[in-house]
């Protein structure tokens, strides 16, 4: 590619120096090099919001009776404690990995409380009842 050697506009006749682009008085592209492009400027589209994960931790479990096989709720606080159930009146501690069928939480937005299964611990889930993002360890 050559550059601009000086001399007359070849549109206007004015006296351009070297190594110009464009001519300084009509705007007539003066390296035949390059060519002129027209750029559009694209459309503005907004972009949809995305909303942050909010880390939840769990509250308490639901677990079923190692006796009576029922359903029981228990505060996170209990895991490790010796327990009673309130259908059988059964007597058993209660650990992390026993017999839990679900946990629960406390959404961060509309803080209700949210029921969910064991396979959702550690996954990124939506309230089911404002739609709120959350993780929950």
């Amino acid at each position: 590619m050559t550059a601009w050697n000086g001399g007359p506009c070849p549109k206007c006749g004015e006296q351009m120096p070297e190594n110009l682009i464009h001519c300084q008085n009509c705007r007539t592209m003066l390296n035949s090099d390059f060519q002129s492009d027209i750029i559009e400027i694209p459309e503005f589209v907004p972009l949809e919001e995305i909303s942050a994960m909010v880390d939840v931790d769990v509250s308490g479990y639901y677990f079923a009776c190692p006796q009576c096989d029922r359903e029981l709720k228990a505060n996170k606080k209990y895991v490790g404690e010796k327990v009673v159930c309130k259908h059988c009146d059964g007597h058993f501690k209660l650990k992390e990995d026993d017999n839990l069928v679900a946990f629960y939480v406390a959404c961060p937005y509309c803080e209700k409380e949210l029921k969910a299964a064991m396979k959702y611990r550690g996954a990124n889930v939506s309230c089911k009842k404002c739609e709120g993002s959350i993780t929950i360890n």
